[in-house]
């Protein structure tokens, strides 16, 4: 992120984070996603690093909680915290441009999705079309009742197969209201596609 974070940006960002209130490194990253409204996550490789160089400074230091480290803002870290107020309030207004404008990248880019979805899927519901043309037709009610079965038996594996996706996610990383966002808009399309094929 050199657009928000500058060079130092991030160490003095971290300070403000923990005056807040102690944290372990797993809160801190989830305390800067959210800053980012989930449209960005700091690895762990970004952030542990800079926490480690502000405890060796003086600015920060460490308890254990089991096997949780705890860093906490010490009166150094507070003082840097105050001495650079002003250049804080800036990198809070870079990071409000950043998550503008990381939203519209992340619009653009499901946009983009969609329409490959939606040709994808009408590229498939003509597949299907011209192969059950092609198929010898049995008796009708049976072979309607058994297609009827495969479509359901095909719904009910695509449902269960993102819900366990979702709930390891979650379990992980928490799920972000861009990602619901996302997938209502893929599941819109995809039933509005599906729907125009039944009505043919």
């Amino acid at each position: 992120m050199p657009s928000v974070f500058a060079h130092g940006a991030l160490r003095l960002y971290l300070l403000a984070l923990l005056e807040e209130g102690p944290k372990h490194g797993y809160e801190v990253i989830r305390a800067l996603s959210d800053r980012f409204g989930g449209t960005y996550s700091p690895s762990a490789g970004t952030v542990y690093p800079r926490l480690a160089k502000l405890q060796e400074e003086g600015l920060v230091a460490t308890t254990l909680d089991g096997r949780r480290t705890i860093y906490t803002i010490t009166e150094a870290g507070l003082a840097e915290l105050e001495r650079r107020r002003d250049e804080l309030a800036g990198i809070e207004t870079d990071i409000a441009a950043s998550v503008r404008r990381l939203a519209d990248d992340l619009r653009t880019d499901i946009r983009e999705n969609m329409r490959g979805l939606r040709a994808e899927l009408a590229a498939s519901a003509e597949t299907a079309k011209n192969n059950a043309r092609r198929r010898p037709a049995p008796t009708a009610v049976a072979d309607g009742t058994a297609r009827l079965k495969e479509a359901e038996r095909l719904l009910q594996a695509f449902r269960d197969d993102l819900r366990v996706e979702l709930r390891l996610h979650s379990a992980h990383n928490g799920i972000e209201p861009l990602t619901v966002e996302t997938i209502r808009t893929v599941l819109d399309q995809a039933r509005i596609s599906i729907t125009a094929t039944l009505r043919r």
